[in-house]
């Protein structure tokens, strides 16, 4: 459940041709030969590409491509599939939708929803979709600002530097007829080495057209959750407006429906999470220890979920899409656990370290400019260490576990103070090219349940008190002489933000209507501000700023060597990454790269999580048995690319990509051909699903 080609002048110009030929023998990673890389659209592996698989990506493939991907902004990626503004993207993507559109009398998580006409598709409040239209390599301006600043306070100029050229670049596109408005958002590639304001056309009129049930779609529940085989319609089809109406999206990809054969080329076009492949030793020994912290955690929060769910049916429909999201969560953070404390990841990652080492002390020229970055990175890692747990329950916000209600305070009160400072001075969630968005969220109909608001903030107010004491003067704070599950039950009962109304009086109002809130979610948030805010100082100037800095210097011995043959790690933005309809071995068996329709009613028990709903075995006569359902493939993926289309090598849509198996896991870290692999639904399953068992012709049309 997971072009414009600008050349970089190298760092090191004074570095001879022999050097940089040691310098990559020392470090650089072949990626010619496996199905790596999660590639940025202004520098595709064209070569790559066509060495392996003769397919030539010109700049008319890319440009169609990436204007026909799209962004769902909660964390999923999607592809324009019709002129008319539908959207594919996968089930466990319009989750948010289906709730807020749901009741106790009308479960649509469970039961699905097929629209008959357009005017019966239904509203996805604070959602927003995005199309990347303009790429603008920004490194220049970003590096002039912070040349020669001490690192705390380069990190605040660098900070104030994007949020002025993204406010220039919405500015600008504001007075551009042709093109209308556009969101600009500053993109940091190779760990601060690259900077970038990608330009999208956002849609925030986004509406449900078709969702199968949950149990087509999520076939198999998390036993099967990273597996393969695999039968899941993980899918979903939503559609743009703009001023009331489809909008028009001439850019659309065609579908082709003979899809694909094992062997066969294809590619993904999507907005994966984030990686960890550049990061140091330090920090991937930190994220080792810190990792257990989150799971234990995560762990007991699913553990009241599930004996909530069991109080009833209505329970049980309230909490089912907070178990589908921890159940996924828990998984790949046990995963990641499992890879880092493989000794093979560090030792490479350590191996990598040593030569780049070993090639500096043999170049003090290029020793004095960097210095040690590694030792600054890992200086700033153990600092934070000692923070970790105080951070992770005060300006993290685990005191409260996830909860909505806190996360609608929170924004209110800080977005309220930020927005009385100048544009350049703010917290970057809080400037003028993010506050759309967030206003979008406070006025959104979502529903908000309060037995599970306060299953959240009991636990994590219970942990706080645990790890940081109860004489914690932050903990006193909080809980007062109460316990707290009283301390939950009050905010909970008392406070009126569900209600979007009063939301977004709130923000509306500004500071002094956030002042004046006797609400008493408003009036604690008010009270652990400033503490928050002390924590979050002290963490961009001690940690963040030098991570940062070294990071930059570490770059561009990177840069120096390799310029832009590699790819940067995952930043939730638009990448292309290319492999081949495949299966794999495994010790003993071969797993083979495709499932049918008749295996999936070979699989069906009729008992959960294997049990296919009505609809599917009414219409089983009626179906193709040989049709595939699901494909694997070479390609690279992570969380993030959720929803992306599965693309031949005419950039037609030939699958939906919703799933890694179990080995993409460590994928974070490192890609490993032999066993990495993609899951996607197989087009010829998505028509044949919508054809003969949703009886939704005018979609397929």
């Amino acid at each position: 459940m997971m072009a414009f080609r600008s050349p970089l002048r190298p760092a090191f110009a004074s570095l001879s041709s022999a050097s940089l030929v040691l310098l990559l023998a020392a470090v650089a990673t072949p990626v010619a030969e496996a199905d790596e890389g999660m590639w940025t659209f202004d520098n595709p592996p064209r070569e790559q590409v066509k060495a392996k698989y003769g397919v030539t990506l010109d700049d008319t493939w890319l440009n169609r491509v990436r204007l026909g991907s799209v962004r769902l902004d909660g964390g999923c990626s999607g592809s324009l599939v019709s002129p008319d503004g539908l959207v594919l993207s996968n089930h466990h993507c319009v989750q948010e939708c289906l709730t807020q559109n749901s009741t106790g009398g009308r479960d649509l998580f469970a039961n699905g929803f097929v629209s008959g006409k357009r005017d019966e598709e239904l509203k996805c409040e604070g959602a927003s979709v995005s199309v990347l239209v303009r790429m603008e390599d920004v490194t220049r301006q970003v590096n002039a600002a912070t040349a020669g600043v001490p690192a705390a306070e380069a990190n605040a100029a660098r900070k104030r530097v994007l949020t002025q050229l993204e406010g220039d670049c919405e500015a600008a596109a504001a007075k551009d007829r042709k093109r209308g408005p556009l969101k600009c958002e500053s993109v940091r590639l190779y760990q601060g080495g690259q900077y970038w304001l990608y330009a999208y056309k956002r849609y925030t009129d986004v509406r449900l057209a078709f969702a199968p049930e949950m149990a087509a779609a999520q076939f198999g529940g998390d036993v099967d959750n990273f597996q393969f085989p695999r039968w899941c319609l993980d899918m979903s089809l939503l559609r743009v407006y703009e001023n009331g109406q489809p909008a028009k999206t001439p850019n659309a990809l065609k579908f082709d429906w003979a899809a694909t054969k094992a062997g066969d080329p294809v590619f993904v076009s999507g907005h994966p999470g984030n990686t960890d492949r550049l990061l140091t030793v330090a920090q991937l020994l930190d994220q080792r220890d810190t990792l257990p912290f989150a799971l234990v955690r995560q762990a007991e929060l699913r553990g009241r979920m599930l004996q909530y769910a069991s109080q009833g049916a209505e329970p049980e429909r309230q909490a089912a899409p907070v178990l589908a999201g921890l159940e996924n969560t828990l998984k790949v953070r046990r995963k990641q656990l499992d890879a880092l404390l493989d000794d093979s990841i560090v030792a490479s990652r350590r191996a990598e370290e040593a030569k780049l080492r070993a090639w500096l002390a043999q170049h003090p020229e290029v020793a004095r400019e960097v210095g040690d970055p590694w030792a600054d990175v890992a200086k700033a890692v153990e600092l934070q260490r000692g923070r970790d747990v105080r951070y992770t329950f005060t300006e993290a916000g685990g005191a409260f576990s996830g909860s909505q209600l806190y996360g609608y305070a929170r924004a209110l009160v800080r977005s309220a103070a930020e927005r009385g400072k100048p544009n350049a001075e703010r917290l970057r969630e809080y400037t003028d090219a993010r506050l759309p968005a967030l206003a979008q969220t406070l006025r959104a109909r979502t529903p908000v349940y309060p037995e599970i608001e306060k299953i959240r903030i009991t636990l994590g107010l219970e942990r706080a008190r645990e790890y940081l004491g109860h004489d914690d003067p932050f903990v006193r704070r909080l809980l007062g002489t109460d316990s707290p599950a009283a301390v939950a039950k009050r905010l909970v009962e008392g406070t009126k933000l569900a209600d979007p109304a009063v939301r977004t009086a709130l923000y509306d109002g500004g500071a002094a209507a956030v002042q004046a809130s006797t609400d008493p979610f408003v009036a604690l948030l008010r009270v652990l501000d400033p503490e928050y805010r002390a924590m979050r100082k002290q963490f961009d100037d001690e940690v963040q700023g030098p991570i940062t800095a070294a990071q930059q210097r570490l770059s561009k011995v990177r840069f120096a060597a390799l310029g832009t043959s590699t790819y940067p790690d995952a930043t939730f933005t638009l990448r292309l990454s290319y492999g081949a309809v495949a299966g794999w071995k495994e010790p003993g068996k071969v797993v083979a790269p495709y499932t049918t329709i008749a295996t999936a009613f070979g699989r069906a028990t009729g008992q959960a999580p294997f049990a296919l709903p009505a609809s599917w075995l009414a219409a089983k006569d009626r179906l193709a048995m040989d049709t595939p359902f699901n494909v694997s493939t070479t390609n690279d993926i992570i969380g993030g690319n959720s929803g992306s289309p599965l693309l031949n090598a005419k950039g037609d849509v030939v699958g939906l990509v919703f799933d890694g198996n179990i080995h993409s896991i460590g994928g974070s870290f490192g890609f490993d051909p032999e066993l990495n692999r993609t899951v996607a639904v197989d087009a010829r399953v998505i028509r044949e699903a919508l054809t003969k068992v949703y009886r939704a012709d005018a979609i397929v049309r």
